[in-house]
């Protein structure tokens, strides 16, 4: 009786110690259902203007598998801008992601809409302010600072925009966002 109780104790010890051990693999514990919601500075390098613009980005990302999920962002690229001229866009799509330890180095495809912000109509003779379809093709490289802490360290993205014969915008990100596990 006494080695039966010994030996249920003993396997219910090492059972008890598998949870504290992380004995999961990284990977397959924080990718699966992970929703992280952030936000950055953006530069954009647009074609419509001869100067560079400045702006703010916010973006969600869900991934639904270890390697599949989607995107959501908006690169508010109208706060700096020499030229008077802004490029705002709002996109979602799927995205891939290749995790490994830390760091997740990802690929995305989005479409939505591209929008020509003219602030001063006396710099811009020209026009063009409106909303235009567009699509990004882009990537980037996530690092998981903390448990819940993601810093964006860098995101790209080569916009098309239906603007006349086509714009095509380029857009770099940098920021940090929160996953909810």
């Amino acid at each position: 009786m006494l080695k039966t109780l010994i030996t249920i104790g003993s396997l219910a010890g090492v059972l008890s110690l598998a949870a504290v051990g992380h004995t999961q693999a990284m990977p397959t514990a924080v990718a699966k259902g992970a929703l992280q919601v952030g936000g950055g500075y953006s530069y954009g390098m647009p074609d419509y203007a001869q100067k560079n613009i400045q702006g703010i980005s916010g973006f969600v990302d869900y991934n639904v598998s270890l390697h599949l999920g989607a995107e959501a962002d908006i690169h508010y690229i109208s706060v700096s801008t020499p030229s008077d001229l802004g490029e705002n866009s709002y996109l979602v799509g799927p995205r891939f992601t290749y995790p490994r330890g830390r760091f997740s180095i990802y690929g995305k495809a989005l479409f939505g809409i591209g929008s020509i912000v003219i602030q001063e109509a006396a710099d811009n003779p020209e026009g063009g302010a409106g909303n235009y379809f567009a699509y990004a093709l882009g990537g980037g490289l996530d690092v998981l600072a903390t448990k819940h802490i993601v810093v964006r360290a860098i995101d790209f993205e080569y916009q098309h925009w239906s603007y006349g014969s086509g714009l095509t915008p380029v857009a770099v990100t940098v920021g940090a966002a929160y996953r909810f596990r």
